[in-house]
């Protein structure tokens, strides 16, 4: 039976890590997810008070992590905040239009047409702030990546010491 938990809990972690490029799955409940599956299977005593406190501060981490990597992409590349809200929109609704290549595509064009509906930006001003809102995308995975890294790296070195 534990290879069947391990693989439980090990199958949750990877989903949370596909959630990292497909943000309609919510990584941070499979991580947690994964947490409650080892806490049901064999108990929770192996987490401390300070692990709940290292995995929520790692959680807020996360929620601003994907937020301020959005926010400072479109707004290094002149953006303002209809340019931030295209672009998170466009991440959100991309993937279910064009599947896969949306989610790149998709806060792209949102930004884009964000600064030239609402703003009356010229193309040129809005298509740096698109390629801002990528910057941002992919910096946001990558710093959410690392920290997820980090929680179940921590979660492991509890359970296992």
């Amino acid at each position: 039976m534990d290879i069947l938990y391990w693989i439980l809990i090990s199958v949750s972690f990877l989903i949370a890590f596909v959630g990292l490029v497909y943000p309609i799955i919510p990584s941070v409940l499979f991580v947690a997810i994964g947490f409650i599956l080892y806490g049901l299977f064999y108990g929770f005593a192996s987490y401390s008070v300070v692990f709940w406190f290292v995995q929520g501060f790692l959680t807020i981490a996360l929620f601003l992590a994907d937020y301020l990597a959005n926010l400072v992409g479109v707004k290094k590349y002149g953006g303002t905040k209809a340019g931030v809200w295209g672009s998170t929109v466009g991440l959100l609704v991309g993937p279910f239009i064009i599947p896969i290549v949306g989610i790149v595509i998709g806060p792209f064009v949102g930004a884009v047409l964000a600064e030239l509906i609402f703003k009356r930006r010229s193309l040129k001003e809005a298509f740096m702030v698109g390629i801002g809102s990528l910057i941002g995308f992919f910096s946001g995975v990558l710093t959410k990546g690392l920290i997820q890294l980090f929680m179940v790296g921590y979660f492991l070195y509890a359970v296992l010491k």
